[in-house]
């Protein structure tokens, strides 16, 4: 017998000695890819305006990937010690956007200054609900509907709280990437089917009440005879639900454009240059720095380097740009799904997971927005959209589902 628990020991140190050597290769590929693809787009949008975006991003992306190497070889368990302090820290963060430390731009406010640099708060919130989520499932007994309600509640709290804080800032698109991950995790736990038609027949009601407000909105303009874009803020101050009035106009412009912007001028003119530059693109695009949409102007320098970056690629790339870099996206979410299934513990699938889940929402929602399939709403797409917060984020995630393949014998 203590022969037999010696072997079994020996063998365990042996699996614990080939796992520090283990590095899963697929996923730094496809960050790498997907990094160049960014930057050199990047690069290519500011071209004609003398920007030097493409300086900063590929500056954020040697610190994302040096934050990633140094957390891969992190064991994740860590997180789910510390899920609860980088939640509280998180919403600490959210709160001092309201301070003199936070930094109002585009009427949003989004972004704290720390000296020189300014990063957005709502990135580490993402990250710190998907582990306090995570952790409250891995920890909790649940089954039954009528046995766990207090550990939904306790779910639906730690979720409502940055969602609530990210939405006022506002940011709807960042607000709106939580709810999926969140069901995706409870989905992946062993949950009644009664709380999954529950929660359905929660979102269509929601969905219906969105829909009613947008349709007063509309029948509000008719009636007084006023501008959507010139009279915002009228309809907002009427209304019970808490969306602005430039929110309801993106709205709007999905699906009722000549409403809100009959001359394609306004709202509705980043979408109708988006669709020409995808079209304008053809099967092998106009090649590298030739995209006319974005060096011309028409695609305006301000979103064409983050949120419609998708746009300037496919014009240059064509479809065969815009495939390569869904492969590549496709190829990432199928290993993060992959490493969750080695994950030795139900917290490592869980943030394996969630984050798949986040990366797909962040893409369906931005390249959906860009080809008229989704409203218009500031969602980036990882590793690709210029910005050092969100790729930071991007590669802290997937630093730690590379420590759930890294520690999965342990």
């Amino acid at each position: 017998m203590e022969e037999e628990e010696e072997l079994s020991r020996r063998v365990g140190e042996m699996k614990l000695g080939q796992n520090h050597a283990a590095w899963d290769v697929l996923q730094p590929l496809c960050m790498f890819g997907l990094l160049a693809l960014g930057i050199t787009t990047i690069y290519s949008a500011q071209l004609s305006f003398g920007g030097g975006q493409w300086k900063a991003q590929l500056a954020w992306a040697a610190l994302s990937l040096g934050l990633y190497v140094v957390v891969s070889r992190i064991d994740y368990e860590s997180y789910l010690r510390q899920a609860h302090w980088i939640y509280l820290v998180s919403l600490g963060l959210l709160l001092l956007l309201w301070t003199p430390l936070g930094v109002r731009r585009f009427g949003a406010l989004r972004w704290l200054r720390l000296g020189p640099l300014r990063f957005q708060p709502s990135e580490l919130a993402k990250a710190a609900a998907l582990f306090l989520v995570a952790s409250i499932l891995a920890r909790s007994d649940i089954g039954k509907l009528r046995h766990s309600w207090p550990t939904l509640l306790k779910i639906a709290a730690v979720s409502f709280l940055p969602m609530l804080l990210i939405f006022l800032q506002p940011d709807l698109g960042s607000a709106l990437a939580l709810p999926p991950m969140v069901f995706a995790l409870l989905f992946l736990s062993p949950l009644s089917g009664k709380f999954f038609l529950s929660v359905l027949g929660f979102a269509l009601l929601f969905l219906s009440v969105v829909t009613w407000d947008v349709y007063a909105y509309r029948l509000y303009l008719d009636e007084h005879h006023l501008n959507p874009l010139r009279d915002m803020g009228q309809y907002e101050a009427r209304s019970y639900l808490p969306l602005k009035d430039y929110q309801r106009n993106r709205i709007l412009a999905f699906v009722s454009p000549q409403v809100v912007d009959p001359q394609g001028t306004g709202i509705s003119w980043n979408l109708r240059q988006s669709l020409m530059a995808i079209g304008c693109g053809g099967w092998k695009g106009r090649g590298f720095c030739r995209g006319k949409q974005s060096n011309l102007g028409y695609l305006p320098p301000s979103v064409a380097t983050n949120d419609f970056i998708f746009s300037v690629l496919a014009e240059e790339w064509g479809l065969l740009g815009g495939l390569l870099l869904l492969l590549l996206y496709g190829l990432l979410l199928a290993d993060a799904l992959h490493i969750a299934a080695l994950a030795r513990d139900s917290f490592g699938a869980f943030v394996a997971v969630g984050t798949a889940v986040l990366w797909m929402m962040h893409i369906g929602i931005n390249i959906g927005m860009t080809l008229g399939l989704m409203p218009i709403t500031g969602i980036p797409l990882p590793f690709v959209s210029y910005g050092g917060s969100f790729l930071l984020l991007s590669c802290f995630l997937q630093g730690v589902v590379q420590s759930i393949y890294h520690y999965r014998f342990r």
